[in-house]
């Protein structure tokens, strides 16, 4: 038989299955109906491996695949449960809550940030808050700390880089303190190579900066063998040059930074990539969702099973949500288990949008919805 004839076989094939494929549906909805009027929970995991293991046992050397395409069709049932059912009451009415705040709004407190003045942080605050006073901390998590007592109403903190990938620390603190992220900002970085006025170029042997832009600047610090040092800060870095009395230091900084203490820019735009762009978020303690909100960021574990990830994932895939970013970061005290930090385009004004959301809040060991913010470029 030729290609064509297969071809007609499996079309065949696939037409005796979408009935009972309905019929399955169907019966699923009836099962969410008993479900909810005995409060009964959507997920029954025991019950799912023991049919999971039960097809793959029947189907021979292709049980392993049989056993997907039931596990695919059970996570679209309990998806359809879950909507009639109208599971993540409590997060449902959190979001709810949320989308009724219109902008953001600062309560006449200044924006968190790290670093000192003409750091990038700060350059990314005026961008969102041009009107809103900036106090600079030391560290990143003094900026959460600040945010936590209420000195502010938001943070800002960097959490990735397009040439030197994520802040590690930002996302174990995103992890840690479980704040809202109600914003985001997409900020062009363009990198000097600054020092004091009578330093020469030449006499130059360490350069201080962060170790991101380091990072996003190895090639040159490679090219000129000069001594990357990591410092807290890029502008903290240019602060420290200025008043050091070596004259074989330079840092890597803004412009802003290098003309806030008095540096001479020997070399602009050193950065590795052209369209080198760091990624701030607006962090908060209160959920706020504007009205033009267009990426979810989530935290969610996982139990130890084969493909539980992959499942996850095609839940957002079935949902129609494209995944921008998937960060996995270690739990703390635990033996290798781990957070995922996701990041998805959508709205959770969008119903199914909110129904997936709300189903893996009910159905993971741990979840969290970390916010439906804009994000500016």
């Amino acid at each position: 038989m030729d290609l064509l004839g297969l071809r007609k076989q499996i079309d065949e094939i696939d037409n005796e299955l979408i009935p009972l494929l309905l019929k399955r549906m169907s019966v699923s909805e009836q099962v969410a109906k008993y479900k909810a009027e005995r409060g009964m929970p959507v997920l029954n995991s025991e019950r799912e491996q023991q049919i999971l293991d039960d097809v793959a046992s029947k189907c021979g050397k292709h049980g392993d695949t049989i056993k997907t395409v039931f596990a695919a069709t059970m996570d679209a049932s309990r998806a359809l449960q879950h909507k009639i059912i109208g599971g993540g009451k409590e997060l449902r009415a959190e979001i709810e809550k949320g989308i009724k705040i219109d902008k953001l709004d600062t309560c006449s407190k200044p924006i968190a940030c790290q670093g000192v003045e003409g750091a990038y942080s700060g350059v990314t605050s005026k961008k969102i808050f041009p009107d809103t006073p900036i106090h600079f901390h030391k560290r990143f998590e003094d900026v959460f700390e600040a945010v936590n007592r209420g000195d502010s109403k938001f943070g800002i903190i960097p959490v990735e880089n397009s040439t030197a990938g994520s802040v590690h620390e930002s996302y174990d603190l995103i992890m840690k303190y479980r704040f809202y992220v109600v914003g985001a900002y997409d900020l062009k970085i363009e990198h000097c190579l600054c020092a004091k006025s009578d330093t020469k170029y030449e006499d130059i042997t360490d350069v201080y900066s962060h170790p991101q832009a380091l990072s996003q600047c190895n090639n040159f610090l490679r090219n000129f063998d000069f001594t990357g040092i990591n410092y807290s800060n890029t502008a903290a870095a240019a602060k420290f040059v200025s008043e050091s009395d070596k004259n074989n230091i330079a840092v890597i900084c803004s412009e802003l930074a290098a003309k806030k203490y008095g540096l001479k820019i020997l070399k602009r735009d050193i950065q590795n990539n052209d369209k080198n762009t760091t990624r701030f978020i607006v962090i908060s303690k209160e959920l706020a969702i504007v009205s033009d909100a267009q990426k979810i960021s989530l935290i969610f574990s996982l139990p130890h099973k084969t493909g539980s990830l992959y499942r996850v994932l095609g839940r957002f895939s079935m949902a129609g949500l494209n995944l921008t970013k998937i960060e996995s970061r270690p739990i703390e005290n635990s033996d290798f288990s781990y957070y995922f930090y996701v990041d998805v385009l959508g709205n959770v004004k969008d119903e199914a949008t909110l129904d997936l959301i709300c189903a893996l809040s009910d159905e993971l060991p741990e979840f969290e919805f970390l916010g439906n913010f804009h994000e500016g470029k």
